[in-house]
């Protein structure tokens, strides 16, 4: 397993690869996540060439089982995120670094 990437390694990046100022950078990623959470609050899909979709997708009621004592509980119906990578980031990652 590899090392995790953090919002402040991303920072880093961007920074070193596009001059920016830390606190430019900071502001960068914040303004884009910020915009796909608005994007997938409103239900939109995010749709990233080469990389993959982000949406939302609504799961119906069920009954569950509380694993602690096996009694049925109602599980409320819910909006969750979702994403599909594309073929490429697949096919990328299947293949690992160069």
């Amino acid at each position: 397993m590899g090392k995790t990437i953090t919002r402040a390694d991303l920072v880093d990046v961007l920074g070193r690869e596009l001059g920016l100022s830390r606190t430019d950078g900071v502001e960068l990623l914040e303004r884009m996540l910020e915009h796909l959470v608005i994007a997938l609050e409103k239900g939109q899909t995010i749709k990233l060439a080469r990389f993959g979709n982000f949406s939302v997708r609504t799961k119906k009621s069920r009954i569950g089982r509380n694993p602690k004592n096996g009694i049925e509980a109602k599980i409320s119906a819910r909006r969750v995120a979702g994403f599909k990578p594309s073929q490429i980031l697949r096919t990328r990652v299947e293949r690992g670094p160069n």
